[in-house]
């Protein structure tokens, strides 16, 4: 029993003052008296004489152990066994006294802490923006803990500091921190993920810098910001921090203890907010390469433009939203049709590209030009700045099947995939004349003629659709792919493309997958 809390006992205890009220009853000529001692002197707490200074002049019993200077005094006939009885039981008293007033004291403090945690909870539920809500998280812990100033930072790891998120109170530093500023304590405290509170003895270099920076030896509490996901493997994501208080007491072990509780629910909100971010924004690059995907693909011709005049079917299927192979179909002068396929050396955004300013070419010069090879001279010409910027190339075949005159006129700039196959199963590679586009600079483009009959089959793909192909042993994706072709081919070119795609796609790649183009055509 402290005499702090003894003098703040008025009146005493009421089972005090009932215990020795029956006492004394009990027992004529006896009189109870409860001592205080006081800076040197005697007070008299018990009977209502507060103020009385004269001191016990009766035989005295300490009431507790602890050299608290609390006595009771007991005159008249007196029993000493009684009196140091009484002495015992007033001790039990006051100690049961002191260990409900600080249960209830401690229960008033984890009812508040429980009641801001409660408050958080709802603000975070409630609230859309994360910084009205972590703004009004602010207010809370600052109002519940009496701090002057409170701030939140959070971690940009891209730019490796932490900016400031939110603040109340008093003004202070605006931010940004270096994450690695050996002089900022929030930094310190975010990278260490320990807290540091300055009236738990710490002591601070001289160069440290606090937020704000210090003003005399007001207090400061700085706790990490962590997330913990359910599967473990904790990260810090920002720093909380309060500086001084409005009453100037300390920060206790049990305001760290609040305050790093507070941080672990700010923690689990900004990495839900992160998250939600990043679904955002993966779903608009989604929508975004969706809508690519789907443009592109409109840049390709319909092969039943050429219904009439030729049995033609074309697929492309890209390996990623958007690729580089393209194939373009025209109807030429005199019965002539116009065939072109095209890989660009890579596939995604940049051989996408490469392949729309390819389709606008060779739809503009394929119509001026006379020959295959001229407009393979053409195309380079324009591609070839693109092309080296990007450090890509193309390989490209353009072919011009004339059934009046039974031939295929054709250039091919180094792509290898290019056949015709007779009716008979016969098969004609339309070999390289050049190297592909964006390499060597000619001024003429060499061209081939192969002879074309009615039931021929003009076949042009790409090496993603022959790599599918490559999983039967003794044969590469190549000559398999030419045999499924000659083995249908009395077939309708559109049943022999959809029979050729449906195998690659269940086959089973031993390469990274590239984009998949095929033009079949009988005139």
């Amino acid at each position: 029993m402290t005499e702090t809390l003894l003098a703040g006992l008025t009146p005493l205890p009421p089972s005090v003052a009932r215990l020795l009220e029956r006492y004394t009853r009990a027992r004529d000529g006896v009189e109870a008296r409860l001592w205080l001692r006081q800076n040197g002197e005697w007070l008299c707490v018990y009977p209502d004489t507060y103020g009385s200074l004269k001191g016990p002049r009766s035989p005295c019993r300490v009431i507790d152990e602890a050299g608290s200077g609390i006595e009771l005094e007991l005159s008249g006939a007196v029993d000493p066994d009684d009196l140091d009885f009484l002495a015992m039981s007033l001790g039990q008293m006051f100690s049961y006294e002191d260990e409900a007033r600080s249960a209830a004291h401690e229960l008033s403090e984890r009812y508040e802490e429980i009641n801001l945690l409660y408050s958080i909870s709802e603000i975070l539920a409630s609230f859309l923006s994360m910084e009205e809500a972590t703004t009004r998280i602010l207010d809370e812990v600052a109002d519940v803990l009496g701090a002057r100033r409170a701030a939140l930072w959070v971690a940009d790891r891209q730019a490796n500091r932490l900016a400031l998120t939110a603040a109340v109170g008093e003004d202070g530093m605006k931010g940004p921190i270096d994450i690695d500023d050996e002089s900022s304590v929030t930094a310190r405290v975010f990278r260490e993920q320990m807290p540091v509170n300055l009236e738990r003895g710490q002591r601070l270099a001289r160069s440290s810098q606090r937020e704000p920076r210090p003003q005399g030896e007001e207090p400061y509490l700085s706790v990490p910001v962590t997330y913990t996901p359910p599967d473990g493997g904790g990260r810090t994501v920002g720093v909380i921090t309060l500086v001084g208080r409005r009453s100037d007491v300390r920060f206790s072990a049990g305001d760290l203890r609040l305050l790093t509780a507070v941080a672990s629910q700010v923690g689990a909100a900004l990495e839900t907010q992160r998250l939600v971010r990043e679904s955002l924004r993966r779903e608009r690059i989604e929508r975004e390469l969706e809508l690519a995907h789907d443009l592109q693909l409109k840049l390709l011709p319909d092969a039943s433009q050429f219904s009439g005049r030729a049995n033609v079917s074309a697929r492309c299927v890209p390996a990623d939203s958007v690729g580089g192979d393209l194939y373009n179909l025209f109807e030429l002068s005199n019965g002539r049709l116009g065939v072109v396929i095209a890989d660009v050396s890579s596939h995604g955004f940049s051989a996408a590209l490469i392949m729309a300013l390819t389709m606008s070419a060779i739809a503009i010069y394929a119509q001026e030009a006379t020959s295959p090879g001229e407009v393979l001279r053409r195309m380079h010409q324009a591609l070839i700045g693109e092309l080296e910027s990007t450090e890509m190339y193309l390989t490209m075949v353009y072919a011009i099947v004339d059934p009046v005159r039974g031939e295929v006129l054709y250039a091919n700039a180094g792509h290898p995939h290019a056949f015709v196959i007779a009716g008979d199963g016969g098969v004609e590679r339309l070999g390289a004349t050049s190297p592909p586009l964006g390499t060597i600079t000619f001024p003429e483009y060499g061209e081939g003629m192969v002879r074309w009959d009615s039931d021929d089959l003009l076949l042009l793909f790409t090496d993603g659709l022959s790599d599918a192909y490559s999983g039967e042993p003794g044969m590469n994706g190549e000559q398999q792919l030419l045999a499924e072709v000659i083995r249908m081919r009395a077939a309708e070119p559109v049943a022999i493309m959809d029979h050729v795609f449906d195998v690659a796609a269940a086959g089973e790649l031993a390469v990274p997958p590239d984009d998949r183009t095929a033009v079949l055509l009988r005139s």
